[in-house]
């Protein structure tokens, strides 16, 4: 598969494909589809497929609007070859590249610690089991905590994420993302209850005693955190303040100003086709924050499906890390501006296994700012 692109680069005006296949149908996939655009010059939907045949020779003019995928090869015994390249030529003025809107960031919400009590494993309450969870955490700027809720609430979530009148809109642009996102409004009771644990205040005080982040007030900082604090402040739209946190933390500050921790978050779906992908715009947007994952309904889910998250330098190949999806385990990951995600594209595989295995699954996703 390759994924929704435009082959923009410096004077490349046409490409071109020369198909070289065996006798080949649309049910083997590797269609080349054509994209339609937006006002934005934004991908927005497949407008034409075509099927690769032998001898067959394709142009078409690399332009803003120019976005196009190969689909998945879905043939196990056939080999979609072909060549491909660009005619070249003085580069045409294009128009600005569309940035999109920041994402809205928000403030706690105020929750005090009776909702962590009725929905956290008691295990990660514990205020010696939260300095050994710091500890592991400053040394790799990662961890996974198994069985973070307790049993009885992650299987209610699990089934309620299963239920019908949940509305999930696909995200978009395709050359960016790809994946099923829920309206909140539309969500049930205990997702939404869920929801409100991960940006509580409670919450947040609690995720900087696993990480020593200063996500809450009462976290007290050290000198090179305040003299880094300029490079880590927010850059995004923040929605709204929480006056009376703000107050209590500037009084214990000694009254002088200090910033908000804030976050953003959604609830996904992931099944065949679902992906992320790395673009210059994130990089240029980089911020230094933390990552929150939280998985349900992928049991039985295999590496070889896809759909895992992939950390990785910028401007390199290396890879840091890779987050698998594993039910009820929240994994928690501090980037720098020099480091990227993306979701690794969720292949035909997942839709070969039997009724019994799972061939989509969920998360909460949020990310969490100093």
């Amino acid at each position: 598969v390759l994924l929704c692109h435009d082959d923009e680069l410096e004077g490349r005006r046409v490409a071109f494909i020369l198909y070289l296949v065996p006798p080949w149908q649309s049910s083997d996939g590797g269609t080349l589809d054509l994209y339609s655009t937006d006002s934005n010059f934004q991908p927005e939907s497949i407008a034409k497929s075509l099927v690769p045949s032998w001898n067959t020779l394709v142009l078409f003019e690399v332009s803003p609007v120019s976005f196009h995928q190969v689909s998945e090869v879905l043939s196990q015994d056939k080999c979609r070859l072909s060549l491909s390249g660009w005619f070249h030529g003085p580069s045409l003025e294009r128009p600005p590249r569309f940035k999109e809107p920041s994402i809205l960031k928000h403030p706690h919400l105020p929750r005090d610690e009776t909702v962590l009590f009725e929905w956290i494993n008691p295990l990660y309450l514990d205020i010696s089991y939260q300095e050994h969870i710091q500890t592991e955490f400053e040394d790799s700027s990662e961890i996974q905590l198994k069985d973070f809720l307790k049993e009885e609430k992650f299987r209610e979530m699990s089934e309620a994420l299963r239920q019908t009148h949940i509305q999930w809109m696909k995200t978009g642009p395709p050359n960016k993302r790809c994946y099923e996102s829920a309206s909140l409004d539309s969500l049930p009771e205990c997702v939404n209850t869920c929801w409100e644990l991960l940006r509580s205040e409670a919450f947040f005080l609690l995720l900087s005693n696993f990480t020593g982040l200063h996500l809450h007030y009462l976290c007290p900082k050290d000198e090179e955190d305040e003299e880094t604090e300029k490079d880590n402040k927010e850059e995004g739209e923040v929605a709204g303040t929480s006056a009376e946190s703000s107050s209590r933390a500037e009084a214990d500050n000694g009254g002088k100003k200090i910033s908000t921790p804030v976050c953003c978050g959604e609830v996904r779906r992931w099944s065949h086709g679902s992906y992320t992908l790395l673009h210059d715009a994130e990089a240029a947007q980089a911020e230094y924050a933390l990552d929150l994952i939280l998985p349900f309904g992928c049991t039985d889910w295999q590496k070889e499906f896809g759909g895992f998250t992939y950390y990785v330098a910028n401007e390199e190949d290396e890879e840091l890390l890779t987050v698998h999806p594993e039910d009820n385990s929240l994994a928690l990951v501090y980037r720098d501006k020099e480091t990227l995600k993306f979701v690794k594209h969720v292949n035909h595989k997942s839709t070969q296994v039997d009724s019994s295995t799972c061939n989509e699954f969920y998360d909460f996703s949020f990310v969490y700012y100093e």
